[in-house]
């Protein structure tokens, strides 16, 4: 494991913000964080990065590299009136790290910001101000990169382009993630494994698709001629072209069996997470 925190515990005044958190991650490997906000979230990060000490615990870094923590807390680390190669060359100055033209146009690139940008970063969008922020936590090449709320604030076209930057850095750099989010769907479309989080306590943790599986009790079917289907032995409600179904894992797969050798067009079917279940019990 490259990053390992036990039983970690974190108050302020009456306020538990952690309690008694275990965590582990291990390298290529994309670990998601879900909370509701207040959840704990930033406090846990905050200390797997050094930044605030817990009350209780310990946070154990198994690495050789010269930086085995990168991050971003709560908001992108950048100098707003600089241009993105500014901001990384000072970055690289602080860290130690090359900046050399060469390189820093490789990292722009890695991160797939345009080379040819050389106005304030206060120009930019939101995406690529989240993409320099992970260029300048990738200076010096950490095995473990911590993403805080990644997605805030970001039009659905600029959360595919950060799923997509994300998985490419773990696969390329066979580095360790975890982000976290209070989204759901999110975390279910890029992470291996799912850490829940709740006033503090971690109230679930695996496998990312064990636990949507475990904690989806319906699924909303879309098509065309599902409102003339005999739906008599399923709890349904239609609404328009789509249908959700009570049904779990296994009964899915066989209504879609059933659907598709009726000559019914299936264009999605997509699982509604039962929150309850989600935040309530420990499912894995």
């Amino acid at each position: 494991m490259i990053l390992t925190g036990h039983a970690l515990s974190k108050q302020y005044g009456d306020l538990q913000a952690l309690d008694h958190v275990d965590v582990s991650c291990e390298s290529g490997r994309i670990y998601g964080l879900l909370g509701a906000n207040g959840a704990g979230k930033t406090t846990l990060f905050r200390i797997l990065l050094g930044l605030t000490k817990p009350d209780h615990g310990q946070v154990i870094i198994n690495s050789k590299r010269k930086k085995p923590l990168g991050g971003i807390i709560e908001k992108p680390a950048a100098y707003d009136y600089l241009s993105a190669r500014q901001n990384l060359r000072l970055f690289s100055s602080v860290q130690g790290a090359p900046k050399d033209d060469n390189t820093i146009s490789e990292r722009l690139e890695s991160v797939g910001l345009p080379l040819d940008r050389h106005d304030p970063v206060r120009n930019f969008s939101m995406g690529m101000k989240q993409r320099l922020g992970i260029a300048i936590a990738m200076l010096n090449d950490p095995e473990c990169l911590v993403l805080d709320e990644p997605f805030s604030g970001l039009d659905p076209l600029g959360i595919d382009s950060l799923l997509r930057l994300i998985r490419n850095l773990a696969f390329e750099h066979s580095i360790s993630v975890i982000v976290s989010s209070h989204i759901v769907d999110q975390l279910a479309r890029l992470c291996d494994e799912l850490l829940v989080l709740r006033s503090g306590k971690l109230v679930n943790r695996g496998i990312t698709q064990n636990i949507i599986v475990a904690c989806t009790d319906s699924y909303t079917i879309c098509g065309s001629g599902l409102s003339n289907y005999d739906w008599g032995n399923y709890e349904a409600s239609i609404a328009g072209q789509c249908v959700t179904v009570t049904a779990d894992a296994e009964g899915i797969g066989e209504l879609i069996e059933q659907l598709t050798k009726q000559g019914l067009r299936i264009s999605s079917c997509s699982p509604n997470i039962n929150m309850s279940k989600l935040f309530d019990s420990k499912l894995v």
